[in-house]
């Protein structure tokens, strides 16, 4: 069973669910994308999946989603959301555990940002990363990516609109040698697989494995 909490960020606080693993070797705070907050089935199967893997999974809310809002919020709200929560997370639950970061789409692309002007983790999984917007492959969101060092893993489908595969596998070429890139094949970008029949907490719990393989790869590094 999810632990509700609730988490003191600058303007109030926000809603979050803890899946804790027995004996965890890892903290995995994960953000949502735009249109799906943290209780979303894919989100509540890929927690739920990586806590049974051995790494506990703290899953958050952005401002706007707990108001029911439509539109995200700004990158700098976001941002500092997630300062916010990963240092509430550092200093209540993690204890000596290892901090990683993971988010799909919107809340992954927060959390490098965050990364990229000052926020510690051991690790970035990105659960679709959102390169460009659908058919506008000319605008990509990658230059904050570059100077980072931290370990990165892109878990990508290969027929999701928001990152081109040729694009994509070209940027994760040209980040640190520490950088990992995972296709899904068939998948969309909620790796939604035509006609496969599995449920969203299906899809998210198929992402399990290669996130628990990364950060364990991550802990076994000098």
């Amino acid at each position: 069973m999810s632990l509700e909490l609730s988490i003191p960020v600058e303007s109030g606080a926000v809603s979050a669910l803890l899946d804790t693993a027995d004996d965890p070797t890892a903290l995995l705070v994960v953000a949502h994308g735009s249109g799906a907050g943290k209780d979303h089935p894919f989100m509540a199967g890929y927690a739920q999946a990586v806590a049974a893997l051995g790494i506990s999974v703290l899953r958050f809310n952005f401002p706007y989603m707990d108001a029911g809002k439509k539109f995200p919020d700004k990158a700098p709200t976001a941002v500092s959301v997630w300062n916010h929560v990963r240092d509430w997370a550092a200093e209540n639950l993690a204890g000596d555990l290892p901090i990683f970061a993971a988010g799909k789409s919107f809340g992954g692309r927060m959390a490098s940002v965050a990364v990229s002007v000052g926020m510690d983790t051991a690790g970035l999984v990105f659960l679709g990363y959102p390169l460009h917007a659908p058919k506008k492959e000319e605008k990509l969101r990658d230059e904050h990516l570059y100077p980072l060092q931290v370990p990165m893993l892109f878990l990508e489908g290969t027929r999701d609109p928001f990152a081109n595969p040729q694009i994509m596998a070209d940027v994760a070429s040209r980040l640190n040698n520490r950088t990992e890139l995972v296709w899904f094949e068939g998948g969309d970008h909620s790796f939604k697989v035509a006609r496969s029949g599995r449920t969203p907490e299906q899809d998210g719990s198929g992402l399990a494995q290669a996130t628990a393989r990364f950060i364990s790869a991550c802990l076994s590094l000098p």
